[in-house]
């Protein structure tokens, strides 16, 4: 998506639909060159790789969803960055689906992500980020 365009859906409701998944609704909070925040009912602050964004939907009904007008999130320059913030915290990464994972963050860097859960260490490819929520 062209950063111009998703900017102009800041503060609006909108349907993000990465295709392999059922897209994600919320208000717009934020867009960075590589991802976007997106505040939804469900899972509260989403962060998404604009990477793997097919489409933006602009809501144009009523919701009945109130959100809070000063939510805090996380913020960096780009995706690594968020991530590298975000060490040894419970994170949700791909939140449907069968590449849903979830664990303690160990490590990052531009090829791995590394997961821990129960026992076990998870590397998954960087690539595979499609979006992440922090607990």
């Amino acid at each position: 998506m062209v950063l111009g365009r998703m900017k102009s859906f800041l503060g609006k409701m909108v349907k993000i639909d990465q295709g392999f998944q059922e897209a994600g609704v919320g208000r717009l909070l934020d867009v960075y060159d590589d991802y976007l925040v997106l505040l939804t009912e469900e899972d509260g602050v989403v962060y998404y790789n604009n990477d793997h964004i097919e489409s933006v939907t602009e809501n144009t009904k009523e919701f009945n969803i109130v959100f809070p007008e000063d939510i805090e999130y996380d913020k960096a320059n780009n995706l690594l960055n968020l991530l590298e913030n975000q060490k040894l915290k419970w994170i949700k990464i791909n939140s449907e689906g069968p590449v849903k994972i979830e664990g303690v963050l160990y490590d990052v860097n531009n090829d791995i992500i590394s997961l821990i859960y129960d026992e076990e260490i998870v590397y998954v490819s960087f690539n595979h980020l499609h979006n992440m929520s922090i607990d």
